[in-house]
């Protein structure tokens, strides 16, 4: 297995991963939402704000995760990882933590100081990520499931409570995801 930064000739395949195995584990209707939101973040984000991480296995890809720039009120760089999609017959093979492990290196290379996401805390916490909460860093939107708000800082320097709006990426700013 290879991991690597996403590139847009992997465009098309990453769009199908995401949307077969959103649909393999939740339905029609979520795997084309997951597919349409991957297919707008890579054409509405700008090349700054938009890592992805892929892993690829003799030349198909397996994984893919993708971390987008978040504002936050102190004005310290960060991203929000989010979505995350291991093909359905390699999952719980560790796939999805090199990938995540593998993009928080890459981050940490470009002085990123914080990383978000909103998910399992459980699964998160082994890749270093801690619940916060709203009262500590403002999502953009109310969070359906609040526990699965989490964080963790890069820079080796404690989350502060921060006042104040945060803004995501055009393609994650929809209520529905949150």
């Amino acid at each position: 297995m290879k991991l690597s930064l996403f590139h847009p000739a992997n465009t098309d395949e990453v769009i199908k991963l995401f949307t077969d195995v959103f649909t393999a584990s939740e339905g029609e209707l979520e795997g084309q939402n997951l597919g349409n939101l991957v297919s707008n973040l890579i054409i509405q984000s700008k090349p700054q704000d938009l890592i992805g991480c892929v892993a690829t296995d003799m030349g198909c890809v397996v994984g893919c995760i993708f971390f987008s720039r978040f504002t936050v009120p102190s004005g310290q760089v960060a991203f929000i990882l989010s979505p995350v999609a291991v093909s359905t017959n390699a999952q719980k093979t560790g796939i999805g933590q090199q990938l995540i492990n593998y993009g928080l290196d890459h981050l940490r290379s470009l002085k990123v100081n914080l990383v978000f996401t909103y998910g399992n805390p459980t699964y998160y916490s082994k890749m270093g990520f801690k619940q916060i909460t709203t009262n500590i860093v403002n999502a953009p939107f109310p969070l359906s499931q609040p526990m699965g708000w989490l964080a963790q800082a890069l820079d080796g320097q404690p989350i502060q409570v921060m006042q104040g709006a945060t803004q995501c990426v055009e393609a994650l700013n929809d209520p529905k995801y949150w």
